[in-house]
């Protein structure tokens, strides 16, 4: 066994619904702007260009239902998504096979500190100040694909506090799962234990210390996740 220089990291590694054995994360790929409304309402064409991606860190997955408010920031934001757990991968691989490299879906958010991302996109930043934080991606347990079904519609909403602030259809995606993992692997080798945020209805917005996030999607569970 070879020996490190310093302790290793801890394995990053996320709850699966019914099951006491864990599932290991590689990598975290978040695609940008992928349902049309939520296009428009950051300002932006909402027709179909080719998808842009950026990266949370493994260590930003957080399955304790807490999210801490960050330092240096007055605007977070809340975007809820349904994140993609990967059982395989490889290069170039076909739209049509790329389903059979799913291994479950979880519901998620990519917290957003809002304003400091703006900065980073008026001087032609890159947007990790913005959206890779410690605890930036709250997320909930795993769900098999053997017991969900492959998710290419349905319902997703959040609500803070009791009220509806996002509504959307897994339909409305600009680019469907299938797509995302197929274009993902043209520029990177995908793997077992990648995770892949798959975008954000309208409807974002900032969220305060106190505030209670409830987040659902038709055949996951909801999960409640409160600001600190």
């Amino acid at each position: 066994m070879p020996e490190y220089a310093i302790e290793t990291p801890p394995v990053v590694a996320l709850p699966i619904n019914g099951s006491d054995v864990l599932f290991p994360v590689r990598r975290v790929y978040c695609i940008g702007r992928n349902y049309a409304a939520h296009a428009i309402e950051m300002g932006h064409d909402p027709d179909r260009e080719p998808p842009f991606f950026f990266q949370k860190n493994p260590n930003n997955l957080d399955p304790s239902g807490e999210f801490p408010y960050p330092p240096h920031t007055s605007d977070v934001h809340h975007e809820v998504e349904v994140a993609v757990m990967l059982k395989s991968g490889g290069t170039n691989i076909a739209v049509a096979d790329a389903e059979s490299h799913i291994f479950g879906y979880a519901l998620s958010l990519d917290m957003t500190r809002r304003d400091l991302q703006g900065a980073q996109k008026k001087m032609g930043r890159p947007w990790e100040i913005g959206k890779a934080f410690e605890r930036s991606a709250p997320v909930g347990p795993i769900h098999p694909v053997t017991e969900t079904g492959l998710l290419n519609e349905g319902a997703i909403s959040l609500k803070v506090n009791g009220e509806v602030r996002q509504e959307g259809n897994m339909n409305q995606m600009i680019w469907k799962v299938p797509e995302m993992i197929s274009y993902l692997s043209e520029y990177f080798e995908l793997a077992a234990g990648d995770v892949i945020l798959s975008g954000t209805p309208a409807g974002v917005g900032p969220i305060e210390r106190g505030d209670v996030m409830e987040i659902a999607a038709d055949r996951l569970n909801k999960i409640s996740i409160t600001v600190e």
